[in-house]
């Protein structure tokens, strides 16, 4: 069994159904109520059933008791930008750490943002794919999360584009994917069929 085999078991805590929670969004949209004390959230998150969370690598000195538990696994989310670019920036998602880096603080996985349809696209593509690259070397799984962000807020929960960004993510290397919900379960299913390993 290879080590990112055992880290994906590791993420599946408790069934073989996963629930990560996002706590990535202070860079974005900066100080977020309920997430200023995140020992303390990611310890309610925790208790309350969460397999996993994603954080920034500054975030993790403080999740002194969440962390290490054994109630749940960390995530490190690579991509940053903020609200406060210029909104031709503001679907540009630059790294701001290295896989190597989230093993040294004891990230059980990595997650990249992707925006497809943006100016930026293809970096972030090259981004991910270089990142699944190292997340093959180090035996870390890689969450990929995926948006359709041309412009039209009706593409973002499309079922067809979504299902190609969650084909981007298998193709390039993503063990998860995170994508938009597409309305209804019927839709979904076919968003879910446009993929093999992760079904």
């Amino acid at each position: 069994m290879s080590g990112k085999e055992i880290r994906l078991k590791k993420l599946y805590h408790h069934s073989d159904k996963l629930l990560i929670v996002p706590m990535d969004h202070g860079i974005t949209i900066g100080p977020v109520t309920g997430l200023t004390d995140i020992n303390k959230t990611v310890e309610a998150v925790f208790d309350g059933g969460a397999d996993a969370v994603v954080v920034h690598k500054g975030l993790v000195r403080y999740l002194t008791d969440a962390i290490g538990s054994n109630k749940g696994e960390l995530i490190i989310h690579l991509s940053a930008s903020t609200a406060l670019a210029p909104e031709s920036q503001s679907m540009r998602k630059e790294l701001v750490s290295s896989v190597e880096h989230s093993i040294r603080l004891g990230a059980t996985a990595i997650s990249t943002h992707v925006n497809l349809g943006s100016p930026f696209e293809a970096e972030q593509i090259k981004d991910v794919g270089l990142i699944a690259e190292e997340c093959d070397k180090w035996g870390l799984p890689l969450l990929a999360m995926m948006y359709v962000r041309d412009g039209s807020r009706v593409h973002e929960f499309d079922p067809d584009r979504i299902r190609h960004a969650a084909r981007v993510a298998e193709e390039l290397g993503a063990d998860v994917v995170k994508v938009n919900y597409s309305g209804s379960p019927e839709t979904f299913k076919q968003v879910v069929s446009g993929v093999k390993s992760l079904c």
